[in-house]
């Protein structure tokens, strides 16, 4: 249960409200290609507007290094949020200074104020007092619904809360009580599907699978760190040597887990290579041996450098069509699954009869399997960059029970780590 005041536990009515949201979005020619973000940030806004009360929205945009950059105006993101909640959205381009409280001051009730990237100042980051005094003069309560960076410190994530009552949104109170349903309390079996690049990125969350998953599988280029732990040549795949040594610590942890109960971590036992990403035509299947962490026997216990076929001149840049079969097939027994991280790379395009691009389908086949096309639907939740902008492109964001906003926020969370954002609002009374 969500442990911090909300929108619906104040009054609200005709007040002045400084809401942080999550617009870092993908802008291009002065567009915004993916309102995912601003989309999942619309029930809150309405509740507010319902509440008659005044709405000043205030967000970054990438890094512009704390100075103003046309490159990450939030313009766009205003003109988006105004196409997708059907009203006009002010703009001004400052947070803050004489610009901001002119504009702030002449607000209506039921109007909405969208302020220029909190960080175009270096203060922000810097968790400078003085900017948060002149940030919360823009409002009587501040409502914090940027599950995106609530894992950060700055100004406009934890410091504001200090001058202003601070209270959570309703999109950072779904997003908690979901993640950390799913950790504490799952339907199970629970299954949790981990890709991305770096092991030490996610050793922590990998961790906590290994203590509570019933299946692990994992996939993308941070498997082929786990090949190279069990002697298996990976070519010139993206991979991290010197990680070898936690790939092997996690796996003795899953080992040892398997030979107590019923467990299973798996890793990819065939894959797709090429010698270009950019030239399809060199892509071919390999197989390896498997690699099952069903129980303690199943598990090889010295390497077998011979087992690889990958050349050296060739990248692992996909799981392959067994694999993800055998990870589809655990989805069929699992009445909870948890995905971060794509299965392979999917940001090249498809071409011709191939919508998701050549090292995408063991991603999708993934996303078959968790949408119920094979039979059985489990309740998914699916987190990461990479993968919201997979599940995003392909249109199937409410396919799933919860998507979340937050890549290292949800990791975070899952790991069981306490958010400096949330921390900072108001307890909920008892």
């Amino acid at each position: 249960m969500f442990t911090k005041q909300t929108v619906r536990d104040i009054d609200l009515k005709g007040k002045r409200v400084l809401m942080r949201v999550d617009y870092n979005v993908p802008i291009e020619d002065g567009k915004v290609v993916s309102d995912f973000r601003i989309v999942e940030s619309l029930p809150t806004i309405k509740y507010l507007i319902e509440q008659d009360c005044k709405i000043v929205l205030i967000s970054h945009l990438g890094r512009p290094d704390g100075r103003p950059s046309a490159k990450y105006s939030l313009r766009p993101a205003a003109e988006r949020l105004s196409e997708v909640l059907g009203r006009e959205i002010a703009f001004v381009e400052d947070c803050v200074g004489a610009s901001s409280t002119e504009a702030v001051s002449s607000l209506q009730n039921g109007q909405i104020l969208m302020l220029e990237n909190v960080r175009f100042h270096a203060e922000e980051e810097a968790n400078d007092e003085v900017f948060a005094k002149k940030l919360a003069a823009h409002g009587d309560v501040f409502v914090q619904d940027a599950f995106g960076v609530v894992h950060h410190g700055a100004v406009s994530v934890s410091e504001l809360p200090k001058y202003l009552p601070g209270v959570a949104g309703l999109l950072l109170e779904k997003e908690v009580d979901t993640i950390t349903s799913v950790m504490e309390k799952p339907e199970r079996p629970l299954m949790a599907i981990i890709g991305g690049s770096k092991i030490a990125d996610k050793i922590k969350v990998l961790d906590r699978f290994i203590e509570m998953a019933d299946f692990i599988a994992i996939g993308g280029a941070m498997a082929n760190t786990f090949l190279l732990a069990m002697g298996i040549e990976t070519g010139k795949s993206l991979a991290e040597p010197d990680d070898v040594p936690l790939a092997k610590e996690i796996m003795e942890k899953a080992r040892a887990k398997a030979a107590k109960q019923q467990f299973v971590f798996y890793l990819p036992q065939d894959g797709v290579v090429a010698t270009d990403m950019q030239n399809p035509s060199s892509t071919r299947i390999v197989e390896w041996d498997a690699h099952v962490i069903a129980d303690i026997e199943a598990y090889p216990k010295q390497p077998n450098k011979e087992a690889s076929q990958v050349a050296k001149n060739e990248l692992i840049l996909d799981i392959g069509p067994f694999s993800g079969s055998f990870i589809s097939g655990g989805v069929q027994l699992a009445k909870t699954v948890v995905w971060n991280g794509t299965m392979g790379v999917t940001e090249t395009d498809g071409k011709n009869n191939d919508p998701v691009g050549p090292f995408a389908h063991g991603t999708e086949l993934v996303v078959e399997a968790l949408m119920g096309h094979f039979g059985n639907k489990p309740f998914t939740v699916v987190g990461g960059g990479d993968t919201v902008s997979f599940v995003e492109e392909r249109g199937l964001t409410k396919a799933f029970n919860h998507v979340s906003t937050g890549g290292g926020a949800s990791l975070e969370l899952m790991e069981g780590r306490k958010l400096p954002g949330v921390e900072a609002l108001l307890d909920k009374e008892e």
